[in-house]
């Protein structure tokens, strides 16, 4: 298969990207699951910009560094910030129906969530990612440029010797596409630009918001390919997902806090104020920790949301899908307390890329939460995420038409087909599903929200014996999009082991027990690829804190 852009992904950021440069050449966008299988179509919240003329610039950049606890860009905070206004016209343009309000200056109803000091997330009332997706989705079908392909799981990504004018990567590698399983079947897509734009990394935690796709293909592909990788100690949990036996990943939205929900423990007693002045209105890493502060004070299994105060009719308006889904499960939000957990959400980390989304890795472009471009740093601000995904798939594209003309004159060399030698089929999946399962478990017991060393170097001795084994099967059966997926989260589980147990401080999403408050000097965690070894063998680049 070639093609001129291969986007590995379809949330908001590929189908963003893929619309713009299929007016350049040929787009194929691959997807493991169906194409609506994304963490956009599970986004309730928004969309954050500056719409109102009593916002500011200042004030949302302002928002977003003070969430980010020092390790934020500033010149990529203010860059996706002042680029919000046209993006946001941009989705409108393409069919998005955001909800409107005439009595707003913007004619948008603009909702209010944790960390922000205005109203200014644009949404869909609580399926504002799914809006998203329809429109974008409308938009890319009708495009005979681009081909979209479900189900074809991405194994690794295809490396050649050269660069892209001036582009060097660290080893003299660049991208050139990369290995699809398609039907059983492992085949070489080659390109001149590979997208990766697979999403998070919350299957790798126990419970997680995340859809099942999200287990950090992106992130392990990339470094496999010698991709510098950032931050990945900071793991993003959801304050508030549904507790309940029957549903695994429903989140609450951030924005019923933002319309007057209050959290209040098993006594009905609020209890926020006792850990942040602003109460239900902190930042996400605040109110996580405070919620896992209660439950282990008071040995109970859930803490709860409560609205009810609010007026029935405007919380079935307001939250259509929240409120069909507690009523499903035999809660009534508007006279019940919804009961709520922590959930692995968003990994503020990832591939570590600049303000065109071009990784360390000549040809391979890196986009939405897969990317750490600095916006996020150590605590991504509610509803920013979809804005950054936007911004830089535009920034990214818009670099595409500028390198164009000699792009699309470069010869692609050959590629070597995949070779399974003799590798032969596996018959018990309980070798997979074993490690994907203490995978999940360790990551959640010893490094979740709260970390210790002592934890962290459990976890890594351990990870370190599942990692060899994976590896082994890996090279001994014949590759299957299970065993791809449990190679992935291996990886990531690793890198963020060894991400959390460098960062000796704690800092945003990362709190570490022995090490309670920030060191002087803000520093990045990067790693890359040392080796072609296994992924417990990296290199840290920055980050030494308090050695």
């Amino acid at each position: 298969m070639d093609c001129d852009f291969l986007v590995i992904g379809s949330g908001i950021a590929g189908l963003s990207f893929a619309l713009k440069c299929a007016e350049l050449g040929t787009v194929v966008v691959v997807t493991k699951k169906k194409d609506v299988d994304t963490a956009t179509n599970l986004a309730q919240g928004g969309i954050a910009a500056v719409l109102e003329g009593n916002d500011s610039v200042a004030a949302h950049v302002g928002d977003t560094i003070l969430s980010g606890a020092g390790l934020c860009d500033e010149a990529v905070v203010r860059l996706v910030v002042e680029s919000g206004p046209d993006r946001i016209a941009e989705l409108v343009a393409y069919g998005v129906d955001f909800v409107r309000d005439q009595a707003t200056s913007s004619g948008y109803s603009l909702g209010r969530e944790g960390g922000h000091s205005h109203r200014r997330v644009a949404h869909a009332y609580d399926l504002t990612g799914r809006e998203i997706e329809r429109a974008l989705l409308e938009k890319v079908r009708e495009h005979s440029q681009i081909h979209m392909y479900e189900e074809h799981v991405v194994v690794d990504l295809l490396l050649a010797e050269g660069e892209i004018e001036g582009w060097k990567g660290q080893n003299g590698k660049m991208c050139v596409g990369a290995y699809v399983m398609e039907g059983g079947k492992v085949k070489p897509y080659r390109a001149k630009m590979t997208v990766l734009c697979t999403g998070g990394a919350g299957k790798v935690y126990l419970y997680t918001t995340n859809p099942d796709i999200a287990t950090g293909d992106g992130i392990a592909m990339a470094f496999r390919a010698g991709a510098s990788v950032q931050n990945m100690e900071f793991v993003q949990f959801h304050p508030t997902c549904l507790f309940h036996p029957l549903e695994k990943n429903f989140l609450i939205s951030e924005a019923v806090r933002g319309e007057g929900g209050v959290l209040v423990g098993i006594d009905g007693v609020p209890f926020m104020g006792k850990y942040d002045e602003r109460k239900d209105l902190a930042t996400r890493d605040t109110v996580a920790r405070a919620i896992d502060r209660e439950l282990k004070e008071t040995g109970e299994d859930c803490v709860f949301l409560d609205i009810s105060h609010r007026e029935p009719e405007y919380l079935k308006k307001r939250f259509p899908t929240i409120y069909k889904k507690c009523l499903s499960r035999g809660i009534d939000i508007t006279k019940d307390k919804i009961p709520v957990v922590p959930a692995a959400h968003y990994v503020c980390g990832g591939v570590k890329t600049d303000t065109l989304g071009r990784s360390t890795v000549p040809g391979l472009l890196v986009l939405g939460e897969t990317a750490c471009t600095g916006l996020h740093g150590g605590n991504r601000l509610a509803s920013n995420s979809l804005l950054e995904a936007v911004v830089f798939a535009h920034r990214a594209a818009k670099y595409c038409t500028r390198i164009w003309p000699v792009l699309k004159e470069e010869e692609r060399g050959p590629v070597d087909a995949w070779i399974s030698g003799n590798a032969r089929k596996l018959s018990e999946e309980i070798l997979i599903n074993h490690n994907w399962d203490s995978i999940r478990r360790l990551m959640w017991n010893y490094v979740g929200i709260v970390r210790s060393m002592e934890r962290l170097a459990l976890a890594r001795k351990r990870m370190e014996f599942i990692c060899a084994e994976i590896d082994q099967h890996y090279r001994k059966y014949i590759v299957t999009p299970n065993m791809v997926e449990l190679r992935n989260i291996s990886q990531v589980a690793m890198l963020i082991i060894q991400s959390a147990m460098q960062r000796k401080e704690s800092r945003g999403l990362h709190y570490l027990i022995e090490y309670p408050g920030k060191t002087e000097q803000a520093r990045q965690t990067v790693v890359r690829k040392k080796n072609d070894g296994l992924t417990r063998e990296i290199e840290i680049l920055e980050g030494k804190n308090n050695e």
